[in-house]
């Protein structure tokens, strides 16, 4: 069969990567040059700790699997099983992580309260002051700026795949047939739609104006090469209040008894930070969800993130040299890991996975494959 798969972000290239290996032909549709949205702008994470239990858990774990697997097949991916760490300093701290521990399923998440001497037997870069950390095994990450284009580049060496850059999908012409701003036709057995934060024209056309995705924006930071290893991701305990994992009586008490950061509450922050493979640093983010976004960046939260860093690390950041904004669609049921409709005759949107897109998007794009029986 031929698929047309809309959108050359990760959730796109994972739609066309599962379609071109069980055996099918596959046109990927790119109104931009190559991709350039949230699947770029994010922290490469395959981030199992955090979620929420029951499916999105499960598919976490099943995309963990796959792109383990899709890394041994593409090197270029830089997959590492790193894990994370999340440095603790306070009783209310602790106790959300205890409690994480205690879950039925700790064990399938990786979880573990490490003191903070075995942190440091897993994380020498972290110098700083902690009494204890939280570690999660089974965290992964890969290089999110250069991912869609190694796969790119595999997909290619099938004979079974184009690529066409530069070109906006317009209209659905028939059945699982679409034109672009080219004027040309593409038709196949099957159309997916992964424009993932592009939600109005021809989405807002198909899916109507009910459609129960919104979109957030973040900033983020990368840094000069740090001059050592950071051999697992690092959260800070604000992360807790983000993540349905941790949701509980103890969570409940953090959030009454210790209050975020007035910058990190105005911003809705947490630490995340990855090592890319060029030795620089990934930091971030915040969270905004009103409209219209800002157009700009603003330098608090970078301030905020900096001290939390160089606490953790007991040392100075390097040189920033990236600062950045991004948007990616959430579904507005958080509970839910993506939306998935039929838009048209063999056109299917599937959107909305929310910071879940890097790490579930195997698993999703398997789901598809497997749900209209590819």
């Amino acid at each position: 069969m031929k698929v047309i798969v809309v959108g050359a972000g990760v959730v796109g290239t994972m739609h066309a990567w599962h379609a071109v290996n069980r055996g099918h032909e596959v046109v990927q549709i790119e109104r931009e040059s190559e991709a350039r949205g949230a699947s770029l702008r994010n922290f490469g994470q395959i981030w199992v700790s955090g979620r929420a239990g029951g499916e999105e858990l499960d598919t976490a774990l099943r995309a963990r699997e796959l792109w383990e697997g899709i890394g041994a097949e593409v090197p270029g991916l830089g997959f590492r099983p790193c894990g994370s760490l999340t440095p603790l300093r306070t009783d209310l701290e602790v106790a959300v992580a205890e409690a994480a521990v205690a879950r039925d399923d700790a064990a399938a998440r990786g979880y573990k309260l490490v003191t903070a001497d075995e942190a440091r037997a897993i994380n020498p870069a972290l110098r700083g002051t902690f009494g204890s950390a939280l570690w999660c095994e089974r965290d992964a990450a890969v290089e999110p700026r250069t991912a869609q284009l190694v796969l790119k580049q595999a997909l290619l060496a099938s004979g079974r795949y184009t690529f066409l850059g530069g070109r906006e999908v317009r209209e659905v012409v028939g059945t699982a047939s679409v034109r672009d701003d080219h004027g040309d036709v593409h038709t196949g057995d099957a159309v997916v739609l992964a424009t993932g934060a592009w939600l109005g024209g021809l989405v807002r056309e198909l899916a109507g104006p009910g459609l129960p995705v919104r979109r957030v924006r973040l900033q983020m930071m990368q840094t000069d090469p740090l001059g050592e290893t950071l051999t697992t991701s690092v959260a800070d305990a604000d992360s807790f209040r983000y993540y349905p994992a941790y949701g509980g009586p103890a969570l409940d008490a953090l959030n009454d008894g210790q209050a975020q950061a007035p910058t990190a509450s105005a911003h809705r922050m947490q630490l995340l930070m990855v090592q890319r493979l060029d030795g620089g640093l990934t930091i971030g983010d915040t969270h905004e969800y009103e409209h219209p976004f800002s157009f700009d960046t603003v330098e608090e939260p970078y301030e905020h993130l900096t001290g939390v860093v160089e606490s953790f690390l007991g040392r100075p950041l390097p040189r920033i040299r990236h600062r950045w904004a991004g948007v990616y669609a959430q579904c507005t049921d958080t509970g839910r890991v993506v939306h998935r409709q039929q838009v048209a005759d063999g056109v299917w949107l599937v959107t909305g996975p929310g910071g879940r897109g890097m790490t579930c998007s195997p698993a999703i794009a398997e789901q598809t494959a497997d749900e209209l029986g590819w």
